[in-house]
């Protein structure tokens, strides 16, 4: 191990792992992920917080917007910054098939001049109508 890297256990509780690599907020959260049948391990399904992983397993977590493939590189003794976490996997993750569908921000925008008229619109839009009943 190099100098920055902390001599750490072999085998750690898949719970704490999680909660060390940053892929779950809090460690209650990654014992409701492994609870609720969302993690294997090394293609077995999990129930339980307190299964151990050691270097060389493969996790596959499915979250809410997307599954996660990771492989263990190393035990973590704290849940440190990014940089510090993104030592303790290797990510093996498919990327993310292309978007089809537009995000509620991309939906809620507008070409301009669609919608409702503004009043600059209104006050032309009478002004060729007066125009039109004129010439008749």
């Amino acid at each position: 191990m190099s100098e920055n890297q902390p001599l750490v256990a072999a085998r750690q509780r898949i719970d704490k792992w999680l909660f060390f690599t940053r892929v779950a907020k809090s460690r209650s959260l990654a014992q409701t992920l492994v609870s609720g049948g969302k993690v294997t391990v090394n293609g077995q399904r999990i129930a339980q917080p307190s299964v151990q992983v050691k270097p060389g397993d493969m996790v596959a977590v499915t979250l809410e917007r997307r599954d996660v493939v990771l492989k263990v590189v190393a035990a973590g003794d704290r849940r440190g910054p990014y940089e510090e976490a993104r030592h303790l996997y290797e990510d093996l993750s498919p990327p993310p098939p292309p978007r089809d569908m537009l995000t509620p921000f991309e939906q809620a925008q507008r070409a301009a001049g669609s919608g409702r008229p503004e009043k600059k619109d209104r006050r032309a839009i009478d002004r060729l109508k007066r125009g039109l009943s004129d010439a008749d």
